[in-house]
């Protein structure tokens, strides 16, 4: 059973604590389903001042909705479009401090201000992407990228 406790210490060790429950939820599990939908869970109770986490599966053409927390959701992203496209497209992590200033954002929740996309990638094949929305403007940090893109790893290796 899981339980949530107040994370202690400084923000490296709340990271590694973090990470350690992530491989803990998903070390026995065989469904990514349920790996992702523990991830995004795990995430949403961490993550102070967001209002969206979740992941999009790439299913070969385009980046489909998949486990989340938060509001509805766009169900489908092509590639090349919105932060999550572009991340995907390019494989690479993007964090936008202005949603509105980033050419072809698209705005599943009008609350968000900021995002980061980290694409989820196993034997150089695109598996998808892992999405956080802020209603903070500049949310994201370099340290947070980092754990992010860890958290990312450990996720895509399970997929």
């Amino acid at each position: 059973m899981f339980q949530a406790l107040p994370y202690e210490g400084n923000r490296s060790e709340q990271f590694s604590s973090v990470l350690e429950q992530l491989k803990s939820l998903i070390h026995d599990e065989p469904s990514s389903i349920a790996n992702l939908a523990n991830a995004s869970a795990l995430l949403n109770s961490f993550l102070p001042d967001i209002n969206w986490v979740g992941f999009y599966l790439y299913d070969g053409q385009e980046l489909v909705l998949g486990p989340f927390q938060g509001l509805p959701a766009c169900i489908r992203i092509p590639l090349n479009r919105g932060v999550c496209g572009t991340a995907a497209s390019e494989r690479r992590t993007l964090v936008v401090d202005d949603v509105h200033e980033f050419p072809g954002h698209i705005a599943c929740d009008a609350a968000s201000n900021s995002e980061i996309v980290i694409p989820l990638i196993k034997n150089e094949q695109l598996l998808g992407v892992l999405d956080i929305d802020s209603p903070l403007k500049g949310r994201f940090d370099h340290d947070e990228q980092q754990f992010l893109e860890q958290f990312a790893r450990i996720i895509s290796e399970k997929l």
